[in-house]
């Protein structure tokens, strides 16, 4: 019986194979979720890139929106009733003399001040 295969040999055989099936079985398996993890992750992060932009380009849009809301403008009508009343009291300026206008001294209209005469 030496060079005979007997049924426990066979069943041995069998089952180791089975085993071996079961563990290539399992490594791709490993493998196919490894791969299936990485994609859900590069997706996770792409979505959360998107959310952050989103929420960035909100955070811009509502900043504009409450600048907006609270543009300050020049009460135009206040300015020009100032300045008529100023100008009815007789003592008008302006932004260069002030309210004293220029002071007759410093006016050198036919004067002539070359050669110091």
């Amino acid at each position: 019986m030496s060079g005979a295969i007997t049924a426990g040999t066979i069943i041995a055989g069998i089952g180791a194979a089975a085993g071996l099936g079961g563990t290539i079985y399992g490594v791709v398996n490993g493998q196919n979720q490894a791969a299936t993890q990485q994609q859900a992750l590069k997706n996770q992060t792409t979505a959360q890139q998107k959310a952050e932009a989103s929420s960035l380009s909100t955070q811009r849009q509502a900043a504009t929106a409450q600048n907006a809301v609270n543009q300050q403008t020049p009460d135009v009508s206040s300015i020009l009733a100032r300045a008529a009343t100023a100008g009815n009291a007789g003592m008008s300026s302006t932004m260069l003399t002030g309210p004293g206008g220029v002071s007759p001294g410093s006016l050198n209209l036919g004067k002539s001040t070359l050669l110091g005469g």
